[in-house]
């Protein structure tokens, strides 16, 4: 027997060299083709500096892979929703936000899941809900890099009403119900007239 080299460890080192080297090799993963410009990469907002700060840009992809962008809902009202799994206020909210989004014509709702989880966790996730997934499109943002055009949330739920032209018409910092926005689309709406 080598004493400098016990059977054990060489039986470790030989079982390494094994995994290791079945991890690293050319298999599918290794063959690189074009990018896929459908993908997330391709749902962002342009590179550089808001032209226009007062119409925050954003564009997400959604759970079903879509990529949603908050310019092509001009001429809508538009609530951005950010909100997580583990708060209770956010979840609170998603059956009202669900019914104001389905019951409005002039209104798009979008969720911005704040939070490290996967698209199939967060499907499983809202399928669990007592009132079910919502009907409007859900995005999981990357906490690291959230929308540059928005705040950081520093608390949950956090809800901008988005004016037709695009602008801020409300930021609300905590729960906030259909009424709520209902009496802001209308304050806003009458506002405007004058």
């Amino acid at each position: 027997m080598n004493t400098r080299f016990p059977a054990s460890a060489q039986a470790f080192a030989l079982a390494l060299v094994f995994v290791l080297s079945a991890c690293g090799g050319a298999g599918p993963a290794d063959q690189s083709g074009p990018a896929d410009q459908s993908g997330p990469a391709a749902c962002a907002v342009p590179a550089g500096e808001n032209p226009d700060p007062e119409r925050p840009r954003l564009a997400v992809t959604t759970l079903e892979g879509e990529c949603w962008r908050i310019e092509d809902r001009r001429g809508q009202w538009v609530v951005v929703n950010f909100w997580a799994t583990w708060c209770k206020p956010c979840l609170k909210e998603i059956p009202d936000l669900h019914a104001f989004d389905t019951g409005r014509e002039d209104v798009s709702v979008v969720g911005l899941a704040y939070e490290e989880i996967g698209p199939e966790d967060m499907r499983a996730f809202l399928a669990s809900l007592p009132s079910g997934p919502p009907a409007y499109p859900i995005a999981i943002l990357d906490v690291y890099a959230p929308p540059a055009d928005f705040e950081t949330p520093r608390g949950l739920p956090l809800t901008f009403l988005m004016d037709p032209e695009g602008r801020v018409a409300k930021k609300f910092l905590g729960p906030v119900t259909s009424q709520d926005l209902a009496e802001t689309i209308a304050a806003t709406a009458a506002a405007a007239a004058d």
